[in-house]
């Protein structure tokens, strides 16, 4: 009787482990196919070359408070790779380097502090544009500090988009995720 139960038990659990690994491919998917039609929107102006919205970051901070940190680390390597594979690896070092910092600092805000999700989005966009901004700076001069003040505002805007629409689109990813100890 025991093995008969052991068998059960391992078959959900390797059930749950395959919805998990589906679903964080449906994320990645989704964090791809908003950096490509971002990529779509012509340049802001006063913003860096290659400044964006980062609503592929959605993906990322949900992944951060449901899924875990590995998940997350996941997407944010795969956004990098993606980046580094259509825009070169200036763009890729640069998309990791934020992309791996904010991700960071979105999963412990998400699960150690109580801060809503547009102050996540703020904190992982500033978080990121620094990160980015570091990675630029290595790779060219100071001359790119030109850019912080505009960084500082387009980062706490889109950080506040972005949570807004983390926001707007968590009801219909719990429902997505039932059964994968989503909790965000």
């Amino acid at each position: 009787m025991k093995n008969s139960q052991d068998r059960g038990g391992a078959a959900v659990f390797t059930k749950q482990k395959a919805a998990r690994v589906a679903f964080t491919g449906i994320l990645g998917a989704w964090a791809l196919s908003l950096s490509f039609l971002e990529s779509l929107l012509p340049p802001l102006p006063m913003l860096p070359p290659g400044a964006k919205l980062g609503l592929s970051n959605i993906a990322a901070m949900y992944a951060a408070g449901s899924m875990g940190l590995p998940c997350a680390l996941f997407l944010a390597v795969l956004k990098g790779g993606f980046a580094f594979l259509g825009r070169g690896l200036a763009a890729g070092a640069m998309s990791l380097s934020g992309g791996l910092l904010s991700t960071l600092v979105a999963c412990f805000l998400l699960r150690r502090t109580r801060c809503s999700l547009m102050g996540v989005g703020v904190s992982g966009a500033l978080t990121h544009n620094a990160a980015q901004l570091g990675t630029a700076w290595l790779l060219t001069s100071q001359a790119v500090l030109f850019y912080v003040p505009g960084l500082i505002l387009f980062g706490t805007l889109t950080g506040l988009l972005t949570g807004l629409a983390l926001k707007l689109v968590l009801p219909p990813l719990k429902k997505l995720g039932t059964g994968l100890g989503v909790w965000l």
